[in-house]
């Protein structure tokens, strides 16, 4: 249940406090044992793979969804951005500030009745303007629509206070009730997945905003850059031992050392569970076949010692059957991680070379770029600047209207698109296994490179057996990315890479990019995957004639 002991902002009184949470959904739990505290200081940051109930937790901080055990206490007010926005909204983008800031111009409103009391002489008057002043201040008042106005402009929202929201695209509407939120300042403020449809100087204020604000953030994200500027607590609601969730401080580098020190811990628990079960099976195993076959003594034994030899096997295998039953174990099987392939390298001074190519309409400035062994390039720009064009021309995807590919021969290239299309009716394994097949057969690949699905720690044994259509995005993405791995590429071109997986597999495969023996070209907007690549060459699109790197 939700109490709220406070409807007025309570500034550095107010509280958020989940304790005990647990909800099921269907019948499967979805949040189990949720403690937190957060305070007007406090930047916390929830993250897990998709479906571990991110929202669900918001919605419960809310009091939009009671737990099914637990409670959350409240003191203060609580602002809130959800993914999904309204579809039907007949306001304006006028009325939709004064909503937002409905409790400032109130105040306001009430402090100038206040004054003309106190003008008037009214009895009481003066008592009336001291409460009206002290709310006023406590709200901040004054500065109430200004504060909404920079918001508007910096994240590039639509400052026409007379525009229906219903004229508005989504992306439009999200950064309008963005600005509303963040001109509102309320004690808490709570957002899911808020930099969807930011660009980069709306996503630069916000994360200003997140860390200055005078009130606690509490914020769902895969975006990892938000994360490494903004959040100083991380609750991971990922998988654990003891099926509860882990809070980490320290930041998002302190999530990742502390969640990769638990699941090392994790993996040599669970190891050295299964290798003990395996020698107590495996001495069970024995002792059966001594009793069937060798507890004969030699001839001439009497049956009393026969008798006694049977015995003493049977108590062995009884032993034996105890000990095996008494070693439970209750380690579960640890999250996979990515185990990418040896990928080769290729001789020579240009495995690749894109020169002067074009696509009219896609790609209009003649475009150039060389990789040699295990070199690294990144491409970037804005939307529309041509970047996957780039990538399907060099792949020999797409042919371009001028200019040419040149690739070395017996160099093999991975094209990994930012969307791919995966028959839905056919089973994961069966679509791996055919694409493999083809490599082989058509004198790619030799039978003995070829990689097993479950070698790459992408897929488990039951998602692969699911048919396509029924794995997540995400999963979907993991199956993407198994097929160009397959090909042992000597050069990976990676599109938008990090669309759709889950923060530890973005981690897990930067690094392995960043050790792997190919030639790696990645196009991405993740700012914390260009954070991590800062030392690669640029070819940036968009800008004029692009520079060759």
């Amino acid at each position: 249940m939700l109490t709220p002991t406070h409807h007025l902002p309570a500034r550095s009184r107010a509280q958020l406090i989940a304790t005990g949470v647990h909800v099921t959904r269907g019948g499967t739990t979805v949040l189990t044992d949720v403690d937190l505290t957060v305070s007007p200081t406090t930047r916390l940051a929830i993250v897990g793979e998709n479906g571990r109930g991110k929202s669900t937790l918001l919605h419960v901080l809310t009091g939009a969804r009671a737990p099914d055990a637990g409670e959350v206490r409240q003191v203060g007010t609580i602002g809130v951005a959800e993914q999904e926005m309204v579809t039907h909204d007949e306001r304006t983008v006028g009325q939709a500030v004064a909503d937002a800031i409905a409790a400032p111009l109130a105040a306001l409103e009430a402090l100038e009745t206040a004054t003309n009391a106190l003008a008037t002489e009214k009895p009481g008057a003066a008592e009336d303007y001291a409460a009206a002043l002290e709310l006023a201040e406590t709200l901040d008042a004054w500065d109430a629509e200004r504060r909404v106005h920079i918001a508007l402009e910096a994240l590039g929202a639509e400052t026409d206070f007379g525009r229906p929201l219903a004229d508005l695209s989504v992306g439009q509407r999200y950064r309008v009730r963005l600005a509303c939120l963040l001109g509102a300042e309320d004690d808490f403020l709570l957002l899911d997945e808020p930099t969807n449809h930011l660009d980069r100087s709306g996503l630069d204020f916000l994360t200003d905003r997140l860390r200055s604000r005078p009130g606690g953030v509490v914020v769902v994200s895969h975006d990892r850059a938000l994360l490494t500027d903004v959040a100083d607590t991380i609750l991971d609601l990922d998988p654990t031992p003891d099926g509860r969730p882990r809070i980490y401080g320290d930041g998002y580098s302190g999530y990742r050392e502390g969640r990769r020190a638990e699941q090392d811990q994790w993996q040599q628990d669970y190891d050295r569970q299964q290798t003990e079960a395996a020698r107590l099976n495996d001495d069970l195993s024995a002792a059966q076949n001594r009793l069937q076959s060798g507890w004969r003594p030699p001839k001439g034994t009497g049956k009393h010692a026969r008798a006694t030899r049977a015995g003493g096997l049977v108590q062995s295998v009884r032993r034996r059957q105890e000990a095996l039953d008494a070693h439970a174990v209750t380690v579960p099987e640890p999250p996979q991680s990515l185990r990418f392939p040896e990928l080769p390298t290729q001789s020579g001074a240009a495995m690749l070379t894109v020169e002067e190519v074009t696509v009219d309409g896609r790609l209009d400035v003649p475009t150039s770029f060389e990789l040699g062994r295990s070199e690294r390039l990144v491409v970037t720009g804005p939307n529309g600047a041509g970047k996957s064009t780039l990538l399907a021309i060099a792949a020999e995807d797409l042919s371009p209207d001028t200019g040419q590919v040149r690739r070395t021969a017996g160099t093999r290239l991975g094209l990994l698109r930012q969307e791919s299309e995966l028959p839905p009716h056919r089973r994961a394994t069966d679509v791996y296994a055919e694409h493999v097949g083809a490599l082989v057969a058509a004198g790619t690949l030799r039978e003995s490179q070829a990689v097993g699905l479950s070698q790459l720690g992408l897929l488990r044994a039951r998602e692969s057996g699911k048919r396509v259509g029924e794995l997540s995005m995400g999963q979907q993405r993991r199956l993407q990315l198994a097929l160009v791995l397959a090909g042992r590429p000597h050069v990976l071109l990676m599109d938008e890479p990090t669309n759709h997986l889950s923060i530890a597999l973005v981690d897990e495969l930067t690094e392995a990019l960043q050790a792997t023996q190919a030639a790696v070209v990645v196009s991405s907007h993740d700012r914390q995957l260009l954070r991590d690549t800062s030392g690669w060459p640029r070819l940036r699109l968009g800008a004029g004639t692009p520079a060759r790197p």
